[in-house]
């Protein structure tokens, strides 16, 4: 694999950025849809409308509104196996005012509706539920109801799920050393950081996620997690395992909150450590196989076959819902409790703001970070899943509400679409409760 490559392969695979610097005016929503660019369209597809694993730009816009979607023909994965009871029903009961549902955009001076933001924001899919009613339901780009999607960062919150319910049962002790655990990582900066602290990403680490920086630790991490081998001479780690062997630490444990993805693939190592099963196998046997969802899903894995623990997951958008409904009724599904109410209450109550606060997400002002989930400590409890690119589950417990996005937003970090997104969910939360309350009003249930 050469350079140019790699570095896009690399990008790629944490799910992060892009390959080549994008244009300063994007195209439009509709404009880059595969179908209107062409993109990977007819038997063969034309010679510069083809999409290979080995170009450079493979996961960078306009391309990527169809990788997005194709993450399974282009790389290794391994499979999250669903249920053989059958699919469990999401009634529908579409609400056609939400579309119309006006908000103001985070620092901008006039509304936007809901029906708007959906192209803003690159969209493929997007579905909200309402007291466990599918009431908002749309697709575009290379999505429809029977797709799978990349997850991205959102991945990470059904790690930090798994090792919240494995605290909960009380088979994972969150005050126990990393390195008692897993005595491979005890000369690492992880020996000494707690079970928590991994968890809520308060780890003391000598590492760098800076895609701009050509030294960065990314690179290092990205060419150890590649499933294909290289062609030029490389004695480094080969695997996700191998390389969190080598993070140095730099600092304290449990002083600032800092986002590094290797700390989701260290949780992804206690889950397997702790069950004896990777976590893709653990996610379906604990969540997926008990909650009827309609497909299989699937992580992408590294040479070794390791699931990435960190940005791997493709699920369908109505799985997704599945999921965040799951996480609204803390943990009941069907009546039946699959997972412990005290792991999500756990996730719910939040991390310490404070130490947050030091990592300087200026839209996200009193937030926190807790299981790997983001709490917003707003009236209406509201808190989320997030991913690169507009990956979202969003749940807002006040409203009976979840949210889940698929998109493909020309770039990657979410600071770019939460000025017309977060004010877009309470909008819509407050719309919804403000429909109960004239349904209430003129008697009806």
């Amino acid at each position: 694999m050469n350079s140019a490559v790699h570095l896009g392969f690399a990008l790629s695979l944490l799910l992060g950025g892009t390959a080549v610097a994008q244009e300063a005016t994007p195209l439009s929503a509709p404009d880059s849809t595969p179908d209107a660019l062409g993109l990977m369209q007819g038997f063969p597809p034309a010679p510069d409308k083809t999409i290979r694993f080995t170009d450079p730009d493979y996961f960078a816009f306009p391309k990527l509104r169809w990788t997005v979607c194709h993450f399974r023909e282009l790389m290794p994965t391994t499979v999250v196996r669903n249920g053989s009871e059958g699919v469990s029903e999401l009634p529908v009961d579409i609400d056609a005012g939400i579309d119309g549902v006006e908000f103001l955009p985070l620092g901008g001076k006039a509304p936007m509706t809901w029906r708007d933001a959906f192209d803003a924001n690159y969209t493929d899919g997007i579905l909200v539920l309402h007291q466990g009613r599918v009431v908002y339901e749309r697709y575009d780009g290379c999505l429809d109801e029977h797709t799978l999607h990349g997850a991205m960062s959102v991945t990470k919150s059904l790690t930090g799920l798994l090792g919240e319910v494995l605290v909960a049962e009380g088979k994972l002790d969150e005050t126990a050393l990393v390195g008692d655990i897993i005595p491979e990582l005890g000369r690492s900066a992880f020996g000494d950081a707690s079970v928590r602290q991994v968890l809520d990403m308060t780890t003391a680490l000598d590492y760098s996620e800076d895609y701009s920086d050509p030294d960065a630790e990314v690179w290092t991490y990205a060419r150890a997690g590649s499933p294909y081998l290289v062609s030029e001479p490389y004695e480094g780690p080969r695997s996700y395992f191998d390389y969190l062997k080598t993070v140095r630490k730099d600092g304290e444990h449990g002083e600032a909150f800092g986002y590094k993805t290797i700390n989701s693939d260290v949780v992804g190592w206690l889950i397997a450590r702790t069950t004896g099963v990777s976590v893709a196998d653990y996610f379906s046997e604990r969540i997926w196989s008990k909650i009827g969802a309609e497909r299989e899903a699937f992580y992408t894995v590294d040479s070794i076959g390791t699931p990435f623990a960190g940005g791997g997951f493709n699920a369908t958008l109505r799985d997704m819902a599945r999921i965040g409904l799951l996480v609204l009724n803390e943990g009941k599904w069907a009546g039946e409790q699959i997972i412990p109410a005290q792991a999500i209450a756990s996730i719910r109550n939040g991390g310490d703001r404070a130490v947050f606060a030091k990592a300087g997400y200026e839209l996200l002002d009193g937030w926190s970070y807790r299981g790997m989930w983001w709490v917003s400590h707003d009236d209406h409890g509201a808190f989320a899943a997030r991913g690169v690119h507009g990956q979202t589950i969003w749940i807002d417990p006040a409203a009976d509400m979840v949210i889940v996005r698929f998109a493909s937003n020309p770039v990657a970090g979410n600071a770019a679409n939460d000025p017309t997104s977060l004010p877009a969910y309470r909008a819509v939360a407050d719309y919804l409760k403000s429909q109960e309350r004239g349904a209430e009003s003129k008697g009806r249930p």
